[in-house]
């Protein structure tokens, strides 16, 4: 085992640590012995040709009034003491591109990174499902109006999102005939100048928008169904939905084993699948949560589980 944990995440003092799977990581690391280490991507830096941090030491308490305490800011490289987990927030813009680039000089210096940095630039949380086109909906992504338009027209009832946001954020439904989808594709793709996603509606949200979480590839026994509130179509906790936790079923463990895998052979060790029905939506890879939800409801420890995998 390494002897330091370091956390690359968002502000800890805004997090919410009930639903914060970075904190549960946390927590876990700290009764494992780790000396745990906090920064932000932006702390990265490259001297020559070592990647060094501007880190903190942190201390961690299950205590929604009370939950961290930070030390004095040290620097120093990153090398084979240390275990980094790279767990900040979406979207993936050019910090977060960047400091995946310093997390491989890390890795080359002995550091074990996870995700691996090669596999958080190559898997793109929306298009990453093109790896797996039998587990889809039917899904166009274009910068187009008229083909999105068209997709919305043969589908009846679609769903169109950008590619880089998180917790349903400018997440639209929309229909065939709506006079709102011109304008709900020119917000989107910044009228033709970036790519968005459009989806076909599947009814089996109203059962939920299900989060499979993934460890070293096989899933775990659970997972969290995202069901909708009374006034709005997106599942996502942040928008208002409710979490369930349920047994996997048959169809949930045949898309987490075929997905599994492949992540796990680029260097994914954590991942979270959403599913609705019988169908992959998006491979989350940058910071997958529901770990609290889900140790909460069936008194398991899924970062323990993962840690067991990435640091034995």
């Amino acid at each position: 085992m390494r002897n330091n944990l370091v956390v690359v995440m968002d502000d800890i003092s805004a997090i919410n640590i009930v639903k914060d799977t970075s904190f549960a990581m946390l927590l876990e690391g700290q009764r494992r012995g780790y000396r745990l280490w906090y920064l932000g991507d932006t702390d990265l830096f490259l001297d020559g040709a070592v990647v060094h941090a501007r880190m903190r030491p942190v201390t961690v308490r299950d205590d929604p009034s009370d939950w961290f305490e930070l030390g004095a800011p040290i620097t120093r490289p990153l090398g084979e003491d240390d275990l980094v987990l790279m767990r900040s927030d979406p979207p993936v813009d050019t910090n977060y591109l960047m400091a995946t680039y310093l997390l491989e000089r890390a890795e080359t210096a002995g550091a074990k990174v996870v995700n691996r940095p090669q596999a958080l630039r190559d898997f793109n949380e929306k298009l990453a499902i093109a790896h797996f086109p039998d587990l889809i909906p039917d899904t166009l992504v274009s910068a187009d109006a008229a083909s999105l338009r068209d997709f919305v027209g043969r589908a009846g009832r679609a769903v169109l999102k950008p590619l880089d946001g998180m917790g349903g954020k400018s997440v639209f439904l929309s229909e065939d005939g709506d006079r709102n989808l011109n304008v709900i594709i020119e917000t989107l793709t910044d009228s033709g100048q970036r790519l968005a996603m459009a989806q076909e509606y599947l009814p089996a949200i109203d059962q939920g928008d299900k989060r499979i979480l993934l460890v070293h590839g096989k899933p775990i026994e659970y997972l969290l169904a995202r069901i909708p509130g009374q006034e709005d179509f997106r599942g996502n906790l942040a928008r208002g939905g409710r979490g369930e936790g349920q047994p996997l079923g048959e169809a949930d463990r045949r898309i987490a084993a075929t997905v599994g895998p492949v992540l796990l052979e680029h260097g994914i060790e954590f991942a979270g699948l959403d599913v609705i029905g019988d169908r992959l939506t998006e491979v989350n890879v940058t910071s997958p949560t529901c770990v609290r939800e889900l140790d909460a409801q069936f008194g398991i420890n899924i970062s323990g589980e993962l840690f067991d995998a990435i640091d034995p």
